[in-house]
Parts: structure tokens; sequence; C-alpha cells
């Protein structure tokens, strides 16, 4: 375990219908190779000790003896294993036969479970042979000793106390309230599922799709464990469908038809934050009965088998362009509903040839269309200063044509001037107060241009620069509506590189310059016609700023756990003392920057990270970054 990190395992051993001492043989074979992967959490299918398809051999005592002594023989190689293990076996409990999970650690059955739900449809006939519980849980006898019976168990962890399972058994998953509900509710952070669902067309996808469901819905990990290769098929077949899911999200899963083991890390600290931040989880109302079983578990492993996205905010795949449209709407609809409101007249918004303010006319545009409005009436505005390179002024020019809007130029270098003389600021001092005065300039141009106008300004400035700070307070930190507020830089990009295919033509050639050019406030004169001002240089590269801030803010990681998480997803681009360096600046900027977005303009949220303080982040202006800090600067 690292970092709240369990490795879990779902197992489907080969296995001979009631032969339970070459099935036993076989478990341990899968036991023995996920101890070498480090598993700490190993999940076997339904009654794999004898096999699922026993039929009425489950009646004779020769089989029900075998498979007694097959999982006391499981049991036993649990002793050095350092990990909890769930096996399915059959019990018999005052002459009555129920189908179990057995939870076996330090060379112990910990506890039994029996299967609340027995489907007896189709060609399912399990009540033939066995019979549901529902009861309290109790003490039962096995192996000469007393052992817990019942499914009210949350089995915890003693190194990691987020470490908490629970278990249910196939066709308890597929009924409308699973017992996998009351178990996450109770506290166990992972369910586990001993199943025997047999392959039929089409059934995989709704396997994958309950599975998912129920780890999202339940805020929890999901290990399913189906039987595969080995048992009969007399009228059925079985394809080992294994699953590994966390709150929703597929980590692994097995290909059908292949036996063997599928293993992933499920992150339970993420798990009980989630269960923390959202107030509606926790209901109390039916959890009385349940009994906590502490274990010990714990391997030795070094890396993270899941893959961590370097660009979290970032959808992979097809999944881009949708995804990509669907936000560009978003953030069309909120200025859409904002200008009709308002019964504004004109949208003006500052060009400036760079990635957001592209995005921002884009978004204009879009809205006005949605309006059934002349595109005349966004008032997009290029006002060059001092560090304003040709590329960059002629790549304004050129989008405000291509997309049809009103366009203006508007030098302000002699207005800045004038202002400097006012207030006696010497132009070769180039500190912060000649930066920030040309934003503001250009701010006060933008406002007054909307008033005279009837309209309003619709701000540029996106979610990395707000995370940061990264904004003149009261330049271009302030508008009247914020289209950009919730889109990370390494987003913007996307959508617009999306936006230029959409369009084509002349549009798509200067978006995709406009993409290739250095990020840059272009505040301090260029250096031989080229862009002296380079962000990243200066901030740190947005694409780890971006991930500091969506593990930081979105899911409470510690900066430790951070770290971790970046040496995993930046390994041999960003070397270690690189990922701290920025780590650090990040959390300082971060808390020290909170005052600029006390008082943020409205701004539709896009994703699940925002940072409006009347929406997702109230956090006080003047709280103390030192623990954070500490902690960082000590990696």
């Amino acid at each position: 375990m690292k970092h709240g990190f369990v490795r879990v395992a779902a197992a489907t051993p080969r296995i001979r219908v009631a032969d339970t001492r070459f099935n036993a043989q076989s478990i341990l074979a899968c036991l023995a190779q996920a101890k070498g992967q480090g598993v700490e959490l190993l999940v076997f299918p339904e009654l794999c000790v004898c096999g699922y398809t026993c039929g009425d051999l489950f009646g004779q005592d020769v089989l029900l003896r075998g498979a007694q002594d097959a999982l006391q023989t499981v049991a036993a190689a649990t002793k050095d294993a350092g990990m909890l293990v769930f096996a399915g076996v059959p019990l018999q409990v005052n002459g009555v036969l129920y189908n179990c999970a057995a939870a076996l650690c330090g060379g112990e059955v910990l506890a039994f479970i029996p299967k609340r739900h027995l489907p007896n449809y189709a060609e399912f006939y399990e009540k033939r042979n066995f019979q549901p519980y529902n009861g309290e849980n109790i003490r039962v006898s096995f192996g000469g000793k007393e052992v817990p019976f019942g499914s009210k168990f949350i089995f915890r962890c003693r190194e990691e106390r987020d470490f908490t399972v629970a278990a249910e058994l196939c066709e308890d998953l597929w009924v409308p309230a699973p017992p996998s509900v009351a178990h996450a509710l109770a506290g166990a952070n992972i369910i586990v599922n001993l199943s025997a669902s047999d392959e039929t067309a089409g059934k995989a996808e709704y396997r994958r799709l309950l599975v998912r469901a129920q780890s999202a819905k339940t805020v929890s990990g999901y290990v399913y464990a189906d039987a595969g290769d080995g048992e009969s098929t007399t009228d059925m077949v079985f394809s080992g469908h294994d699953l590994i899911c966390e709150n929703g999200e597929m980590l692994a899963e097995s290909t059908l038809f292949a036996n063997g083991i599928v293993s992933s890390e499920i992150d339970v600290s993420r798990l009980a934050y989630e269960r923390r931040r959202i107030n509606t989880f926790y209901d109390a109302s039916d959890l009385r009965g349940y009994e906590t079983i502490d274990f010990s578990a714990g391997a030795d492993w070094d890396a993270l088998t899941r893959k961590v996205a370097r660009l979290p905010f970032v959808p992979e795949g097809d999944a881009l362009g949708r995804r990509a449209e669907l936000i560009l709407s978003m953030q069309a609809a909120g200025l859409k509903k904002r200008l009709d409101h308002t019964r504004a007249q004109a949208a003006v918004v500052g060009i400036s040839g760079g990635l957001d303010s592209a995005l921002a006319l884009l978004v204009c545009v879009r809205a006005f269309d949605a309006l059934q409005r002349d595109r005349k009436g966004i008032l997009a505005v290029t006002m060059p200063c001092f560090g304003t390179t040709d590329r960059t002024f002629q790549n304004s020019l050129r989008l405000m044509q291509a997309l049809g809007v009103t366009s203006r130029t508007i030098p302000v270098a002699d207005a800045v001037r004038g202002h400097f003389a006012d207030i006696g600021h010497d132009e070769q001092v180039r500190n912060a107060a000649y930066e920030n005065a040309q934003a503001r300039m250009r701010t006060l141009v933008l406002m007054d241009l909307a008033n005279d106008a009837n309209g309003l300004v619709v701000g540029t400035g996106d979610l990395s620069e707000l995370a940061l700070g990264w904004a003149t307070y009261n330049g271009d930190h302030m508008s009247m509506y914020g289209v950009n507020a919730s889109v990370p830089k390494t987003l913007v990009k996307y959508l617009i590189r999306h936006e230029a295919k959409r369009l084509a033509g002349e549009a798509q050639a200067v978006l995709e310059d406009i993409l290739a050019t250095e990020i840059s406030p272009e505040l301090l004169p260029p250096e031989g016609g080229k862009i002296a001002q380079k962000t990243e240089e200066l901030v740190g590269p947005y694409e780890l700023h971006d991930f500091y801030l969506y593990h930081a803010v979105r899911w409470g990681f510690s900066p430790r756990k951070v770290y971790f998480l970046a040496q995993a997803a930046f390994a041999g681009t960003y070397p270690p003392a690189v990922l701290k360096k920025w780590l650090v600046s990040f959390y300082r900027r971060f808390f020290s920057q909170q005052f600029k977005r006390s008082c943020l303009p409205d701004g539709v949220k896009i994703g699940s990270v925002a940072l409006s303080p009347r929406g997702d982040w109230r956090m006080p202006s003047d709280a103390s970054a030192a623990l954070w800090l500490e902690e960082a600067e000590s990696l």
C-alpha cells in the first residue's frame, strides 16, 4: 500500500467440476502468482473450490467435505501471503446449505458471507440446492473454531484504515437493491463480488455497465471475479469476465475466455475523500448489526500499474471530439443566457492573438449564432502596446476577419505613457506597474466600449491562470462574464483545435498558427521581433500546474501524494527536482492569490474543478499555506 493505493486482483482459476483437490491447487497457484505481484486483496469466483455447475452433487456429503478440506488448504496458504482473500464455497449450517464467500487471511477463515439473492429463472436454479440468507450475523463451527457468519461484515485493514472491504455474490449485484449499497454506507470502500455469470451474446456489455454503475453509485472500488474455464458446458459457457472499477472508472478488465489474474490499484483514500465531500452519501437508517473484522495486509510493490493521466482535464481517444463540442456548447449557452437576460446589444472582447482570447471569441460567435444575431454585434478589439509582436497582432486581425465580427484596433501605448506621467513612473523601470498598467488600460478601454455600445465585456482568463493568480488584478482579471473561467489551459488548446477543424478555411489556418505561438502576456518589449516574455518559463509548465490543480483541489490530495502521482505520470519527461520545484511554486501561488479568486466575475462551470467563490471553492484569502509548503519542500 502506498499513498492510499491498494493493489487488488480478480482471479479466475482453471477448475474441474467437483474435483476439489485439483481446484485447491489451481487456486493456490493463482494465490502464489498474486503474491509475487504484490496483491493485497485477491478475489476468486463463486463456488470456485468445487465449481458452480455441480448441480445435485451439492447434496452429496462427499463434495461438501471435499470443499471444506479444500478451503482449509487455501486458508492455510494465506498465512504469510500479506493479503485478504475471498473464495467461493458451499457451506452447511444447521442442516441448510448456503452459497458463501469465505474471507481468508493470516492462515485463517475470518468469516463466511452467504448469498442473499438466489436466481431461479431461465438457466439458473440455485434454490434447488441453496437457501438465501437475510438474517443477522451469527457464529458457526468450522475447522474446530467459531467463525462469524452473515452478510453484515466490514473487513478493515490494520495498516491502512481506509482499506475496508465487504462482499456480495453474483446475483446480489443484479437486483434492484444490492447489499453493496448498505455495505458502502456502513463504511466499505471496496466491494468484492464472487460471481459465476454465464456468457450470452451481449451480456458482457451489460455486466460491465452494472459493475461501473454500482461502483459509481456507491463511491467504491469494485472487484468482480467471474467463473471461467473448467465449469460445465452442458447448458452454459463461462468466460471468466473479471473487472476492477473505481467510482465508475474501469481500471482493469480481463479478456473473455482467458483464465488468469487481472490486477490494478484502488485508491481508497480518494474514495474516502469523495464520500466526505458528498454530504448526501451517508445514511445510517438501516445499518444496524454491522460488525468490523480487522485483518493485516501489505505488500512491497514499487510502481502503479494503473494509468495516471498526464492531462487529467483532457479526455482521450474518441471522446475528445464529443467532449470538446459539449464544452463549447456549454460556454456558449452561458454567454447566450447572460446576453439575453441583460438585453446587451453587443459582446466586447479583447483579442491578443493568444489562446484564451481566441477561445473567448469563438464562444462569442457560437452564442451569437444561437441567438440568431448578426456576428457584427461582436466587437473584437486588438490593443497593441509595448510587448505586442507583429505575429500576434496580425493573427488578431486575421481571426476577427475570418469570423466575420466587428474589428477595431486601438493602440494603447500613448495612453499608458500618459498614465505613467500622471503617476510619475519611469517607463524604463519595467516592474509590475509597467506591466500591469497595460493590462488595466486595456480593460478600461473594453469596459468603456461596452458601455458605449450597451454591451458586455467577455472575459478571456482561464482556470489555470486563476489558480496561479497569473492575471492582473482589476485588469484581465475583471470582466462582465468569464466564458473561460473553468477551462484549464491544457484544455483550451484542444477546444481551439476542435473548433479550427470544424470551421476550416482561413479560420482554421489562423487558429493553428495561434496554437503554435508561445504563451505570453506580451507586456515586455519584443527581442528581435520575437516574444520576450514566455509564461511557462516564468510560472512553470501548464501541464504540470493543471495536473497539480486537479489532484490537489478535486481530490484533496496531500503534496506528497500529488508528487507521487506526478512522478508516475511524467516519468522520463521531468526529473523529480523539477516536479518538486513547480509543485512548491503551485502551492505558494495558489494560496497567496486567493484574493483574486474571491471576487471573480460570473462564469459557467465546465468540469469537476472550478474556483468560483460562489460555487465550488470557498477559501479564506488569508489562509496559511504553511502545512502544505512544509510537506512539499520536504520531498
